[in-house]
């Protein structure tokens, strides 16, 4: 009796397919704990020079004036980072809120640009002149207006994204926290990083998925068969949405695949979804035993794991061949790949 679907044959696959949900929920393999750094990481030590920086700029905070801070930034730019962390905000919300506040159009392209710059090199002092230097003098004056004042009064059904700990009541909250032993740096750190570590694993999720194309790279390459790695959103003519892999070339697909990898239910059905519509697509004008070309899904992380039906249509919608980063040494041996095999 075989073990996973890409070892049945569809009709085995029909009549018992839970079975066969059971063996591919049993190897998926999750590493939501572990994240790359990608380019612009910034550690813990840099973003400390920052915080010092920007804390013996502003007198231990007790003069947070634009003319203070404005020049920690140029001087020190990782504490750019400091004090967006100290407000709370992504990018696109302080340059949202700055072109509100001052009249200085603040774009989301600029902010974001600004940020990357910061980020891929934290210590070089910035060449901060024209129209640059007016968007961050606007930036800062937004930071600066923002944090000083205590939390405006909200609807007792609302929230307001000042009302932290360190920002409720202004400088006060922010002088307090800062002088009282609390390591405020490290705070203001994990916050950057998000809830925690989100903001920075939504910076890197290509990377994770890139671990998973890489390990089919190398399948396909140690079999010295020839395969089409397409590009982010790259168009492909027969395809409104390019699979990840085309073998032999997107002249003749015959077989195609979709490395996805999430760690969230809801995406991953948006992900099974995108499955199954490559498989109604390799069957237009086909009957279910001649497809235009074969579909291979390649998956990876606990939100495939969730749902039971979406792995269910997974499988029936590629005819079993759904593989993981435990099966995936048997990629070639179980699908159309062995017929563009040269090397053994």
């Amino acid at each position: 009796m075989p073990t996973f679907p890409f070892e049945a044959p569809p009709a085995e696959i029909q009549r018992d397919a839970e079975r066969y949900v059971d063996a591919v929920f049993a190897c998926l393999e999750s590493e939501f704990l572990v994240l790359p750094k990608g380019t612009g990481f910034v550690e813990y030590p840099v973003f400390e020079l920052g915080y010092e920086a920007l804390k013996a700029a502003t007198n231990g905070f007790a003069e947070m004036t634009p003319e203070r801070v404005i020049l920690v930034t140029v001087s020190e730019p990782i504490s750019i980072i400091v004090l967006r962390s100290m407000l709370g905000l992504t990018p696109p919300e302080w340059g949202y809120l700055t072109t509100q506040e001052t009249g200085t159009i603040v774009t989301q392209g600029f902010i974001r640009s600004l940020d990357r710059k910061v980020r891929m090199a934290p210590k070089t002092p910035l060449k901060a002149n024209g129209v640059m230097h007016e968007r961050l003098k606007a930036l800062v004056e937004t930071a600066c207006h923002l944090l000083s004042e205590a939390v405006p009064e909200v609807e007792d059904d609302q929230l307001h994204r000042l009302d932290k700990a360190d920002t409720k009541r202004g400088t006060e909250s922010i002088r307090n926290l800062a002088g009282m032993g609390v390591p405020y740096a490290m705070l203001l750190y994990e916050r950057f990083l998000g809830r925690p570590f989100a903001g920075h694993r939504d910076s890197v999720s290509e990377l994770v998925g890139d671990n998973l194309e890489s390990a089919i790279e190398e399948v396909l390459t140690g079999a010295g068969i020839s395969f089409r790695k397409t590009k982010r959103a790259e168009r492909i003519e027969g395809f409104d949405q390019a699979p990840d892999f085309i073998i032999p070339s997107e002249f003749n697909p015959q077989v195609v695949i979709e490395a996805k990898i999430t760690e969230d239910d809801g995406t991953a059905r948006d992900k099974v979804t995108r499955i199954q519509h490559l498989g109604e697509l390799s069957l237009a004008g086909r009957s279910q035993d001649n497809p235009k070309y074969e579909v291979v899904a390649c998956i990876g992380g606990r939100g495939f794991g969730v749902r039971r039906e979406d792995m269910k249509k997974m499988i029936l919608s590629t005819r079993g061949k759904v593989f993981t980063l435990k099966t995936l040494d048997r990629l070639v041996e179980n699908t159309r790949l062995k017929e563009f095999r040269t090397k053994t």
